[in-house]
Order: C-alpha cells, then structure tokens, then sequence
C-alpha cells in the first residue's frame, strides 16, 4: 500500500532513510531547517515542503530525525500534532534521553496519534544499504503499524517495550559499543608496543574469547578489515562527537536511575577529552590515536 509519508530531518542519516522510502514507491515530504539538505532531497526524489506542519499534512506517517531531545519536544509542540490527522502515526528515530522520549509519546498519544521511539544502529552506510537495527519503544498496537515501513529502512526491527523502551535499548547498546572501542584500541597498542602484529592479534582474537563488532567490522587499525574507517583515514561512519553523546545520554539514565556504569562512566570521559581535542568529526574508532598518545 502506497502511503505519504512526512519525513523531517534530512541530515546524513534521514535522508537516506527517507529515499529508500521514496524508492519503495510512498509519497514522502520532506523538511529540514538546512537549505542543503532539502536540495539534496528533492535530487532524491523527494517531495520538499516549506515547514515542518506542511511535511505532515495529509500524511499517514511522520518520522522524525532530529539531534536532540530538546528540538524534538519543540517540533512535536510547533503545531505538527494539530495539523495531522487524528490516528496519524508518528515515528521519532532520533537517539535522545529517555524521559524526552517519553514526553513526546504523552503529547502525541493526548492529540489522538499513535507514537514509536525508534531509535536506530547502523550508521549513514547501515541507513543507505536499508540494513538499520530499529529499536522501538510505544504500544504493541502501534509497533505493528509501523513494522512494514521500518523494514524498508532496516533489517532487523525489534520492539523492545512501551514508550521510551527504544531509546533505553539504543543508550544501553551503544555504552557497549564505546566501552569496547576502547577496549580493543587498548588491546591494539598494547600490542604494537610488545611486538605483535596488528593481522596476529586480530586473526587471534577475532576468533577467540575478544571477538567483537568493534574487533570484527569496525576494527581500529588500517589492515585486517577492509571495509572499517581506519581504512579510510578514519573518515565517520559515526563520529566521536555522536558516540560521546551517546554516552552521555547513558550516564544520565543511569544518574537518574541509581545505576552503577563505572566503565561507561570512565568511557565518557575519554571521549570527551578526545572531542574537545578537536576530533569530534573524526570516527569514533579513531579514539585508539588517543589511546596511543596517552
């Protein structure tokens, strides 16, 4: 079934999630705030609108992709939930702090719409190949409408619980992620240092107990795995910038819930050091150049 599909948020991770719901033959308006990216949108196939209250009228379907919990409480408070449709499905894929998540899912459930979070892993490369991870937080009800156009962006889709749910699952994913960045990055220098070469250690751990997805397909150093960033002069799939957020948004869920994450904690802070280095724009595996000048 063909539906129109507002989409606002067209940066490196909406618009190509957006063409791949163009390409699949559903009517999407798309909004940004940045003229740039509306231009590359409407290359894309794109139906581009002047606002964001124009993006969702007449639409089945709202995604949102913004950067942070505070813009998308002031999107869903700029008049889209009363110029939508009753019944409307909103669908907000940005990474933000849980109660945010949850505020937005009681404005839009008190305007008559149904409402996911659904926050998603995968990258710009993960966005463009239509393989993103999906974890969505809202009633069984509404995930169910939403899985059919989720599977056109992502690969797997999993509802991980009511609202707020996906973005637990997202914070709590990708303290992982950044704990075991670090963790492999230290394991490379340690090895360097004594000796061993980086193909020994990873044709050993790859298979082994250290095995990975930061050691398996986004391995740190230039060699075992082609396709990773250190590849590529450490050029984002996802930014230091965007993992320290992340983290960040962990040690607040887990200040505001009593959790002990000390190695999340000490995460953080490496992160942030290495940000405010000026490398927030570098990919996050690229911390292990940190790591070796520490």
């Amino acid at each position: 079934m063909t539906e129109t599909i507002g989409f606002i948020g067209l940066g490196n991770m909406g618009l190509p999630m957006a063409t791949n719901l163009a390409k699949a033959g559903h009517k999407v308006q798309g909004f940004d705030v940045v003229p740039a990216a509306n231009e590359a949108a409407a290359k894309a196939g794109i139906t581009v609108v002047a606002t964001a209250v124009e993006a969702v009228k007449g639409a089945s379907i709202v995604i949102s992709m913004l950067p942070n919990g505070k813009l998308v409480l002031e999107l869903y408070g700029s008049g889209i939930l009363q110029a939508a449709s009753a019944g409307t499905l909103f669908i907000d894929s940005s990474t933000i702090d849980i109660d945010s998540a949850r505020a937005a899912n009681a404005l839009a459930v008190a305007a008559g719409m149904l409402n996911l979070d659904a926050p998603v892993s995968g990258g710009v490369g993960g966005a463009s190949a239509g393989t993103l991870t999906f974890m969505a937080g809202g009633a069984a009800s509404d995930f169910a409408r939403a899985k059919p156009v989720l599977e056109l962006m992502g690969k797997k889709i999993v509802h991980c619980g009511d609202a707020g749910a996906g973005q637990a699952a997202k914070i709590c994913n990708n303290m992982i992620l950044g704990i075991s960045m670090i963790a492999v990055g230290e394991a490379f220098v340690l090895a360097e240092k004594v000796g061993l070469s980086h193909q020994a250690l990873y044709d050993v751990a790859s298979t082994a107990s250290g095995q990975c997805w930061s050691l398996t397909t986004y391995c740190p150093v230039p060699g075992p795995v082609p396709t990773s960033p250190a590849n590529n002069d450490y050029k984002p799939g996802f930014a230091a910038a965007l993992m320290l957020k992340d983290l960040l948004l962990s040690q607040e869920a887990a200040a505001s819930a009593g959790a002990s994450t000390a190695l999340g904690k000490h995460a953080a802070e490496i992160y942030q050091s290495f940000v405010a280095a000026g490398q927030g724009g570098v990919d996050f595996s690229g911390i292990i150049k940190a790591i070796r000048e520490s």
